[in-house]
């Protein structure tokens, strides 16, 4: 496995993975066309720092560390295709970000937060070596439901 920044020329795996149902809220914008896929590519220049989770040569994910603040802080997101899950490639892909944000920018806390009713995403969390810390209620809404979110943090110290 291996983290590499996006291209152009991997709109074709995140247009795939946008299309699977459980990934369509993912995205701030929908993701229905290799041009829509191009520019969340290119968005993440004003985003974060986003890499491209490579198995065997082939794009899987999405990690990401965005919100990086003054006080060394930043956001943890992560995705992978439906193919690439139950595999362990969230997790070590985000436990690989997180070293690279601990090492090259120097960040001393990461968070990350999931709903509540997803118990994989937790798993991801705890493997990457994110520490629950607790839960955060009626945080988001998807279609007119709330939801509660479970935060965790991994410093730079653990």
């Amino acid at each position: 496995m291996r983290l590499r920044e996006w291209t152009a020329g991997d709109a074709d795996r995140v247009l795939e993975a946008f299309r699977s149902e459980d990934m369509r809220a993912q995205s701030g914008e929908p993701i229905r066309t290799l041009d829509d896929a191009v520019r969340w590519i290119e968005g993440w220049q004003d985003r974060g720092h986003a890499f491209a989770v490579e198995l065997d040569g082939l794009v899987v994910g999405n990690v990401a560390v965005t919100g990086i603040d003054r006080h060394g802080n930043g956001w943890v997101s992560y995705w992978t295709t439906a193919q690439a899950r139950g595999r362990g490639v969230a997790a070590r892909a985000a436990g690989l970000l997180a070293e690279w944000a601990f090492a090259e920018r120097g960040l001393f806390r990461l968070e990350l937060g999931h709903r509540t009713n997803n118990p994989a995403s937790c798993k991801v969390a705890v493997r990457a070596g994110f520490v629950a810390e607790g839960i955060e209620r009626g945080k988001l809404v998807y279609d007119g439901v709330r939801y509660d979110v479970e935060r965790h943090a991994r410093l730079a110290t653990d």
